[in-house]
């Protein structure tokens, strides 16, 4: 299991845990590896990551000419001969460079007294991929992305509690007035992730409320301070903070990152 840094943090973080979760707690408390493929270490190696940079250049070029991701990827791809996961690690890390300077142009490291507006699942699961050592992209824009998908269904890990009190901490340091976290409905298990997150964070200082809403995309696409590595809510809301790559940059050790972000 990988732990936020240093003896105390995670002493302080197994004590939240434990305290959250409460007599008859029924979270499962089986160690488990989000996002984890095992073949993740023959598809990113150091040679599969050359070939993956080079086709990345060529998406890149298609794109800056207005061809469309989803057909790039699939003529890129079968070019080189790509598995599914580097598909899938490639279109979530290559953005046109019309679309990484929108994004860029409207980030936000400051939001004092301001009320932040989390895609929840974005960035909790993020969070859980890198406490668990599984494959994370950093990506042309600046953002941290992970390889997992919800798909419908959702479970509480050991890693979630961690997750959250990571979240909380960074909030708390960013002096804001309130956060609003959007949660997807139709997924399972959201009524349990609301109730962790109210528990978890209830202390911290600052407004706090969980929303479980049909479209949290559309929602997010409207407003300011959002905290969110999805490309699409990206690209239309008003401004956005990147949240997660700064709480695993500074909080979790053990990160593995594949870096496809053009630098």
């Amino acid at each position: 299991m990988y732990l936020p840094r240093s003896t105390r943090k995670r002493a302080a973080y197994r004590r939240v845990t434990r305290k959250a979760c409460g007599v008859g707690c029924v979270m499962d408390v089986r160690e488990t590896r989000r996002g984890y493929v095992d073949t993740d270490e023959l598809v990113f190696s150091e040679e599969s990551l050359e070939i993956l940079v080079k086709a990345q250049q060529e998406i890149h070029w298609f794109l800056d000419r207005g061809y469309p991701i989803k057909n790039v990827v699939t003529f890129v791809g079968n070019h080189y001969l790509l598995s599914s996961r580097q598909r899938l690690a490639l279109t979530r890390a290559t953005s046109s460079s019309a679309y990484i300077a929108e994004r860029k142009s409207k980030e936000v490291s400051t939001c004092d007294n301001q009320v932040i507006s989390i895609d929840g699942f974005n960035l909790i699961i993020t969070l859980e991929v890198a406490l668990s050592g599984s494959t994370l992209i950093r990506c042309m824009d600046g953002t941290i992305r992970d390889l997992a998908g919800v798909r419908g269904t959702y479970r509480l890990i050991d890693k979630t509690d961690i997750a959250i009190a990571l979240i909380g901490d960074k909030l708390k340091s960013l002096n804001i007035a309130g956060a609003v976290f959007y949660i997807d409905a139709p997924v399972s298990n959201t009524g349990r992730l609301k109730a962790r997150i109210l528990e978890l964070l209830s202390g911290y200082g600052y407004e706090l409320s969980v929303e479980l809403v049909n479209n949290v995309d559309a929602l997010l696409k409207t407003k300011p301070y959002v905290v969110s590595s999805d490309a699409i809510i990206l690209n239309e809301c008003v401004s956005w903070l990147n949240i997660g790559a700064s709480i695993i940059a500074d909080s979790i050790g053990a990160a593995k990152y594949i870096n496809l972000s053009g630098q």
